[in-house]
């Protein structure tokens, strides 16, 4: 019995030793956060998504308390998060376009001609090991194995007919989809841009008309008849200058190929 009470007393002696020692390491070691870092932390989203350029909230949460990054960064809080910050920093919050994911590619199932039939993990990553080129003859051309659709956390990407489509309501312009697709196709644009080829395809119109049924064969109708002079077409591929596209989808009516997609409402 003694020497259960002995052991209960070491125990305790020793519980109380090492307390007063973490104790005493927590006040050596405490790292002052700066009250402003803290409150623009909780006004955060918390998806912690990069898309605002630094390492998660906490990151960018001490960068704009730093006074080193904007207020508007942090895409998935959006203009709310903004102006909650820019209170707390005491500045102007400012208009930062929000940007959102575009896939260039219309080489859908059945349209598109395939290299190979593919049978293998469901990666895009996977499927480029033949030759860096994937299952579609087309280099430019979506894979369609669904990266992009599990590195989106706001459910906006989904695989429609073998290729992926952004749904913009969701979509908060991380980035993150952009980042993990192994061929770069996806492209972040101004969520105010009207319309937008969806071919990224820059091979001579014979070449590409052998590849897939819809993508862009550079044949200018878009860029002669634009009332804006917004569209021209470069590298055998109709490319939209957003600062002179007023949005009329003349464009988009009459591409013979029907790839430029009309993203406003008429």
């Amino acid at each position: 019995m003694t020497s259960i009470l002995l052991a209960i007393l070491v125990l305790g002696v020793l519980g109380g030793i090492f307390g007063a020692i973490l104790a005493f390491a927590s006040q050596i070691f405490h790292v002052e956060v700066d009250p402003k870092q803290e409150a623009i932390r909780s006004c955060l989203a918390g998806a912690n998504c990069g898309g605002c350029g630094y390492p998660g909230c906490d990151g960018y949460a001490a960068a704009v308390a730093a006074g080193e990054a904007p207020t508007n960064r942090c895409v998935a809080g959006g203009a709310e998060a903004a102006e909650h910050i820019a209170r707390i920093m005491g500045v102007d919050a400012g208009a930062a376009e929000k940007m959102v994911a575009f896939v260039p590619c219309s080489g859908t199932e059945g349209h598109a001609e395939m290299r190979f039939n593919y049978s293998g993990p469901v990666d895009c990553r996977a499927a480029m090991l033949f030759g860096g080129k994937s299952n579609k003859t087309c280099t430019f051309a979506c894979i369609g194995l669904g990266n992009c659709v599990k590195a989106c956390q706001f459910d906006a990407m989904h695989i429609v007919d073998g290729v992926a489509k952004v749904d913009r309501s969701k979509c908060v312009g991380c980035g993150a989809c952009a980042d993990t697709c192994p061929k770069s196709i996806i492209k972040m644009i101004p969520e105010s841009l009207k319309v937008i080829p969806a071919c990224g395809n820059k091979d001579k119109g014979a070449k590409v008309m052998k590849m897939c049924d819809f993508g862009c064969i550079g044949c200018m109708k878009c860029q002669r008849e634009c009332p804006a002079d917004a569209i021209v077409v470069k590298d055998n591929l109709a490319v939209v200058d957003p600062e002179k596209c007023v949005g009329c989808g003349h464009c988009a009516d009459i591409c013979p190929r029907h790839i430029i997609n009309w993203l406003g409402n008429k």
